[in-house]
């Protein structure tokens, strides 16, 4: 079955970095498209980023557009999003998820305070 593990999140100072990873694996990760979705506390899930199958194609929620890039290895079966100039708002459980689906994995977290 479709297995997605998040890693890379923590703490970080706004202004700060983080390089989030998700494993794949239960599916056909390279010809699958794949997205990044976060949830505030609080709040409902937003999406933040897609890219295709191959990596040609990528797209951006506009509050992380500009700082944000999505990247993947389909060699490696492993999705990534890096992340710069966080901010406060950025603090949530990112997901990284299976477009066609919605299947998610368990969330990494992602903290940006002083």
């Amino acid at each position: 079955q479709v297995q997605l593990v998040e890693s890379g999140g923590g703490l970080v100072q706004p202004g700060g970095s983080l390089r989030l990873s998700c494993a794949a694996s239960g599916f056909t990760f390279s010809a699958s498209r794949m997205s990044w979705v976060r949830q505030a506390p609080g709040e409902g899930v937003e999406w933040v980023s897609s890219i295709s199958p191959t990596g040609g194609t990528t797209d951006y929620a506009a509050s992380v557009h500009g700082r944000f890039t999505i990247s993947r290895d389909n060699a490696k079966n492993t999705l990534f999003l890096q992340m710069t100039n966080l901010k406060p708002q950025d603090t949530a459980i990112y997901y990284c998820a299976l477009s066609t689906t919605g299947s998610r994995g368990q969330g990494t977290q992602v903290t940006v305070s002083t």
